[in-house]
């Protein structure tokens, strides 16, 4: 059974309670969210806020257009009225004193009108799209909540743009990592990356542009993962627990169970690598520290797990330094990793 339309008169008072509400800034997070919810479950509601946004706008104007003496004006008492054949005739006065300073007076009808009169506000904001940049330095990972309350967690050496429009949210990572905790709205969050679409389904994941592939982790909900910015076919639709790792060159998809706390370790300092090539865990670690992992490019193709802490190389050197085919030297810049030659690796062995 199809919803009967709200009455015309019943819509525009709840768009001017709505404006009314924004104007005074009184809405709080819930009341934010019920506004969305209001706005966007119909075409009418927001021509009817936009409406009202236009109108009070016009006011406006016409209001401060008036006489400075307005609030005098609508305060004088009114003449009296004629009776009789008695009509009085002006009477002739000295020059009047300088007018003092003029009395606040509150109007409650231009009071009413004034509070929806101030611009547009949040009107404006759902009407044109905006922008937002947010970049993180080295070694300085960064937390953020966007203006639809979701949470960013955006690593070291990381930059990512978030647009919001009417309807959609659409983050693009230019590099780095990022993970989202997406907040529940209606409009589609979509993470682009690599010429890749991610979307969200209520849901937390990760997102990292490696050397070779991107990487999708699910620690929470579902995504989906499609090629060529979201209008080619599905390469992947991922539930919690799932990663998948995307090749740039081809889009051949590789999908792996992972551990979702081990996704998100990041997010604490840690740096949890399985079955990963040392170079792309190198990576990882230089986005952290001042001295670098500088390594060949034999050693890097090396596949290793494990979990250390991001910001302690003296570990690290000594759990690089455990594996038979590895070997470490200090340099100026920091550490350097080669592959052992075959009497090394056979005098470590005995």
């Amino acid at each position: 059974m199809k919803t009967p339309a709200p009455h015309p008169a019943a819509l525009t008072g709840t768009a001017a309670h709505w404006h009314a509400l924004q104007r005074e800034g009184a809405l709080s997070p819930a009341q934010q969210r019920a506004f969305m919810q209001w706005v966007l479950a119909s075409p009418d509601h927001l021509r009817e806020y936009l409406a009202i946004s236009r109108v009070a706008g016009a006011l406006g104007d016409a209001l401060r257009a008036m006489p400075n003496d307005l609030d005098a004006l609508l305060a004088a008492p009114a003449a009296p009225t004629p009776t009789g054949n008695v009509v009085p005739l002006p009477v002739r006065r000295s020059a009047p004193p300088p007018p003092a300073a003029p009395r606040p007076r509150h109007l409650p009808g231009i009071a009413a009108a004034a509070a929806l009169l101030v611009g547009i506000g949040l009107a404006a904001q759902l009407a044109w799209p905006t922008t937002l940049h947010y970049s993180a330095a080295h070694g300085a990972p960064r937390r953020i909540t966007l203006p639809d309350q979701s949470v960013v967690h955006l690593n070291a050496e990381s930059a990512l743009s978030a647009h919001f429009s009417l309807f959609g949210r659409r983050m693009e990572l230019e590099r780095g990592q990022a993970s989202f905790t997406v907040a529940p709205d209606r409009r589609r969050f979509t993470v682009h990356a690599a010429g890749l679409q991610v979307t969200d389904i209520g849901t937390t994941f990760d997102v990292s542009l490696q050397r070779e592939q991107l990487r999708i982790g699910v620690s929470e909900g579902r995504v989906q993962v499609r090629g060529e910015a979201g209008q080619g076919r599905m390469l992947a639709d991922l539930v919690a627990g799932q990663s998948a790792k995307v090749d740039y060159r081809d889009q051949q998809v590789r999908i792996g169970q992972e551990d979702p706390a081990s996704m998100l370790a990041w997010w604490q300092g840690r740096i949890v690598f399985h079955d990963e090539p040392l170079r792309e865990v190198a990576d990882r670690f230089n986005r952290i520290n001042r001295k670098r992992l500088q390594v060949s490019a034999e050693a890097g193709a090396l596949r290793l797990t494990g979990n250390l802490r991001a910001d302690d190389l003296d570990s690290l050197r000594v759990f690089l330094d455990q594996q038979p085919s590895l070997a470490t030297t200090h340099t100026r810049g920091g550490i350097a990793v080669r592959l052992r030659a075959a009497s090394e690796a056979g005098a470590v062995a005995r």
